[in-house]
């Protein structure tokens, strides 16, 4: 495509020298650039092609960045990029060292809040909103929220809030919908009904939080946009408007396919077809192997429920759902509510399994606490996507678990380094156990092509010694152990090698029986070293073993970047050479 526009806007003050028919010519190229780059570079797709014509018409119309923009969720926020001066950086994109996947205040002052989890916007623009009165100073602030994060519970405590005020507050409701998969609730219902020219016949629930509500309006008429933003800017206090999109708005495919092309990888630019289609015998995904393993459980076992916040998909309890739909709930962008929905099923005799990613599970800390772990529940806690995630960045990896979660009494703690052994933890749980249980395993590719369902129990706390050494021992926790294995085959050293596979309870007779046969121990974690793993094993060997030289592998005390999984791990000191010259040493 000839860009005749686009390539002239280097900021929002461009945009302003247009008219609103060349606008939609932006629109149009805006759409179109963002299609080509994440053809080739991937990221996120459908959601920034249902912003684009919304994009446009906010930096036409307000003063950014004196006027604060806050995008719920980040991953809708493309076209903003592109439009405040990084499109010619923009193939950089989720990589290392180039632009964030998400707002970023560090990469911007466009950005005004960083985001990279769901629902916060309200919050942060009424803070901001609030803050400018104080200070005496006149800006308009605006919370672009979609994607579903209307439905979560922060969102809501925003708005009632921000409706007990005066503060000068837009809220815009960018509703498609859809999260990453279709949104779920009465709340969806309830707005679903709102189409054009249809006002639902219970009294409107946004007007009765003291906001003055506008639409619903075509997302997509800038026009409509346009006059919408004039009338709200004229009135006072907090305002509502309501618009409707579609998510994969100009590419056929993404439309109709709204979850694969959340992200679909690389694909096609002009048919949109994707170009990273699986083999047949390829490696089974970690998510799968949960999935279809408690599906298998499931089946077996009328008392086992799944649940999870809002990633069916993501997490694949999808199969349960698909087959056991009375059995398996998605409940929406509500972290907090999906920990205390399953302590309420488990006081009633259940065997609840929440699937989680590791870094959705911060949001919900406090349920984790209080209402499972204090009252003794025995919950299972199957934790996706822990360890670095790559390209999503410092937002999503999941790095803090073992951290976060080791001081928490009544709480089992596991890290399973194969396929088999997430199985197998999946089964022995299921059998009944008297505590809560956090099973975490990482994003991508198992080590198995197949399953299989002929299962053994675990005993909970045993580590396993996957090669006899002397000198040095290596302990690694999860999937380290696949670098682990590949160091110790080309160190010249005689390197014993165990796979730890709890954190909590600690294997301390394992630990013992190093202690009587090395001199050296290198801990290999995948998350933070700082209250992690590695710390619980020196402090063992430090009480009880004190001639033991224990280091430490794992990352710093700091926020992890965007870029591939492999780049990192080398980065932070966690790849075969890294982890080979620590040996060596």
């Amino acid at each position: 495509m000839k860009y005749e526009k686009l390539p002239h806007i280097d900021s929002p003050d461009d945009l302003k020298n247009l008219n609103p028919d060349e606008l939609k010519i932006v629109a149009k190229e805006l759409r179109q650039f963002i299609i080509e780059q994440v053809s080739e570079h991937g990221g996120h797709l459908g959601a920034n092609l249902g912003t684009v014509e919304l994009t446009v018409a906010l930096h036409y119309f307000f003063d950014t960045p004196q006027d604060k923009l806050i995008w719920d969720v980040g991953h809708q926020a493309y076209g903003h990029k592109i439009l405040t001066r990084r499109r010619d950086v923009f193939h950089t994109n989720r990589k290392l060292g180039g632009l964030a996947g998400f707002p970023s205040r560090e990469e911007s002052e466009y950005d005004a809040f960083g985001v990279g989890h769901s629902s916060t916007s309200i919050s942060a623009a009424l803070g901001m909103a609030i803050a400018s009165k104080l200070k005496g100073e006149n800006r308009e602030h605006v919370a672009v929220i979609g994607d579903a994060s209307i439905a979560a519970g922060m969102a809501f405590e925003g708005l009632n809030h921000a409706g007990d005020t005066d503060a000068n507050l837009l809220v815009i409701l960018n509703d498609n919908a859809i999260g990453i998969d279709p949104s779920i609730g009465a709340l969806k219902n309830y707005l679903t009904k709102a189409k054009i020219g249809y006002k639902p016949k219970q009294d409107n629930i946004i007007e009765a939080l003291n906001f003055s509500y506008k639409g619903p309006i075509d997302g997509h008429d800038i026009d409509a946009l346009l006059q919408a933003f004039t009338e709200l800017k004229k009135q006072k206090g907090p305002r509502f408007l309501h618009i409707l999109t579609k998510k994969g708005k100009g590419l056929k495919p993404a439309e109709i396919e709204q979850v694969k092309y959340h992200a679909p990888g690389k694909f096609d630019k002009i048919t949109g077809r994707t170009l990273e289609s699986e083999p047949k015998d390829e490696f089974i995904k970690y998510q799968d192997v949960f999935g279809k393993t408690l599906l298998h459980l499931a089946k077996e076992d009328e008392k086992i429920i799944g649940v999870t916040p809002a990633m069916p998909t993501g997490s694949s309890l999808k199969y349960m759902m698909e087959e056991l739909p009375e059995r398996a709930f998605d409940v929406g962008i509500a972290e907090q509510h999906a920990v205390t929905f399953s302590a309420g099923l488990a006081t009633m005799g259940f065997k609840v399994f929440c699937t989680i990613y590791s870094t959705f599970l911060q949001r919900a800390y406090d349920q984790l606490i209080h209402d499972v772990a204090l009252q003794k529940l025995p919950v299972v806690f199957c934790i996706d996507r822990a360890g670095i995630v790559g390209n999503d960045g410092a937002t999503h990896h999941g790095v803090f678990d073992i951290a976060f979660l080791k001081a928490i009494p009544n709480l089992i703690i596991a890290s399973p380094s194969c396929a088999k052994d997430l199985q197998n933890l999946l089964f022995t749980v299921s059998q009944g156990i008297h505590q809560a249980v956090a099973i975490r395993y990482p994003r991508g590719k198992s080590d198995i092509k197949q399953l299989n369902y002929d299962f053994e129990d675990i005993k909970i706390g045993k580590a396993k010694k996957l090669r006899e050494g002397h000198d040095i021992a290596v302990l690694s926790l999860g999937k380290m152990r696949w670098t682990v294995e590949k160091v110790i085959i080309k160190s010249d050293k005689n390197v014993g090698h165990y796979d730890m596979r709890f954190i909590k309870p600690l294997d301390t007779n394992t630990l013992d029986n190093i202690a009587n046969s090395y001199k050296k121990v290198i801990t290999v974690e995948d998350a933070v070293m700082h209250g992690g793993f590695g710390e619980s094993v020196q402090a063992y060997f430090a009480e009880h073993h004190p001639q033991i030289k224990v280091k430490k592998l794992g990352l710093p005390d700091e926020f992890i970047p965007h870029g591939s999984t492999e780049e990192l791990l080398e980065k932070y000191g966690l790849g075969v050479q890294e982890i080979l010259k620590a040996i060596q040493e």
